[in-house]
């Protein structure tokens, strides 16, 4: 028996982007907006994931790329490109992606788990035209943070994670 959550309570509508070659999507109801072209702070001795900072509507918003946790190999890694803001608990989070692509309707009963128990996969959904992979941005942004904590250069390198 799955220990996944209720039919009813799964979002419907997930906002869908490419990362290389691979299809992910996150739920539209978490999604605050997209951004395109907003230059980063950089940030010493940060995760390996994470690009930079930029400040939104009052708010100091992380800027990571999701590639580096999912393991989705890309030609290049930067930092411009499109952002696609998400909120996670109270918090901000920006996903440097390569590509945005549509905000659509996935029936909940048609969703798989993965395969692979990969850090912050939710499932992964069979399209007319490619696979797509549903993420669960707060096991994902969870693990970039261990990955952090557990190579820190110094006791204490990570800052706010009390």
């Amino acid at each position: 028996m799955s220990h996944s959550p209720a039919t009813a309570s799964l979002p419907r509508r997930w906002c869908s982007f490419l990362l290389g070659d691979a299809c992910f999507a996150v739920a539209a109801d978490i999604v605050v907006e997209v951004l395109r072209g907003r230059p980063l702070a950089r940030v010493p001795l940060a995760a390996r994931g994470v690009l930079g900072l930029i400040h939104l509507r009052g708010r100091i918003v992380p800027v990571i790329d999701p590639a580096v946790s999912l393991a989705v190999p890309r030609e290049q890694r930067t930092a411009s490109g499109p952002h696609l803001v998400i909120e996670v608990g109270d918090d901000w989070y920006g996903l440097r992606v390569d590509e945005m692509l549509e905000v659509s309707e996935i029936p909940s009963d048609r969703i798989e788990r993965p395969l692979t128990g990969g850090e912050g996969l939710f499932g992964t959904f069979a399209a007319e035209t490619r696979l797509v992979h549903l993420l669960d941005p707060e096991r994902m942004i969870h693990s970039l943070v261990r990955q952090s904590a557990h190579h820190s250069p110094r006791p204490g390198g990570i800052h706010g994670g009390g």
